[in-house]
Parts: structure tokens; C-alpha cells; sequence
């Protein structure tokens, strides 16, 4: 009788260990899946943020090329340029689509870049001071929310 005990002793406690171990790689497994995912998401959000400032600059600079005749600035060069980054920010912005099930930053993110994509050396000096502040907020509201969906907790 004394051996059936730690038969079903041992058992017991083998199951209760496997059990445990299992319940244990399964939250490491959970948790490493939500820290990768974390991590692209700010890779994500911060390369989009990057290339709507990137593009918001050249953009700029090619207004201020053309209206301000600046030295050493090269309008068509600027116009070759805006158009790059505009590309980069638009595939970063496919990136942010993947990464995020967050329709609302979905739409600030398109906003962020259609005001930015708005700042055309064919504006009038009050229309680009406008545009330049409507863009520069965009921006920045596009990178509160994503910063709210990423937990850095």
C-alpha cells in the first residue's frame, strides 16, 4: 500500500510540474509575442513620424528656395527630393497600417500626411504659415496617439 502512495504521489506531482512548466512557457511565449510586436510598433510609428518631419522640411525649404531666393538652394532639386520622401513616407505609412489595429491612428497618420503633402511652393506667404502650423500639428497628434498605443508599461 505504502508504494501505491508514492506511485500516485510521484505521478501526481509530475503532472502538477508539467503542468506548471507548460502554463510557464506559455506566458513567456505571450510575452515575448507582445514585446516583438511592441517594438515594431515603435519602429514603426517613430519611422513614419520621421518621414512626415523629413518631408515637412524639404518641403519648406523648397517654398522658401522659391519664394525667399535662397543661396545655394536648387528648387527642381528640392522638387526631385519632396517627391522621394513623399514616397518614403507614404510606404512607412503602409507600415503603420499593418502594425496597428487602430483605425483612429490609421486616419490621423493619412491626415498628418495629406497636410504636410499640402505645403506647395505656389502658396501665398499667410497660406503657408498656415499650412506649415496645420502640418507641424498633425504631426504631433499623430505621434500622442501612437505613443498611447504602444505600452510601455
Amino acid at each position: 500500500m505504502t508504494s501505491v502512495v508514492a506511485v500516485v504521489g510521484t505521478l501526481l506531482g509530475s503532472l502538477a510540474t508539467h503542468y506548471f512548466q507548460r502554463r510557464n512557457r506559455a506566458d513567456a511565449e505571450r510575452f515575448q509575442r507582445n514585446e516583438r510586436l511592441r517594438q515594431e510598433r515603435v519602429s514603426a510609428y517613430t519611422a513614419f513620424g520621421g518621414a512626415l518631419g523629413n518631408l515637412r522640411r524639404t518641403s519648406k525649404d523648397r517654398w522658401y528656395a522659391i519664394h525667399d531666393q535662397r543661396d545655394g538652394a536648387d528648387p527642381e532639386m528640392l522638387r526631385y527630393e519632396t517627391y522621394r520622401l513623399y514616397t518614403t513616407a507614404l510606404e512607412a505609412l503602409f507600415r503603420v497600417q499593418l502594425i496597428t489595429e487602430s483605425g483612429e491612428l490609421i486616419e490621423l497618420g493619412r491626415q498628418a500626411l495629406d497636410d504636410v503633402d499640402r505645403i506647395k511652393p505656389n502658396l501665398e506667404r499667410e497660406e503657408f504659415a498656415r499650412l506649415r502650423d496645420t502640418s507641424r500639428q498633425s504631426v504631433f497628434a499623430f505621434m500622442e496617439s501612437a505613443r498611447k498605443h504602444v505600452d510601455l508599461a
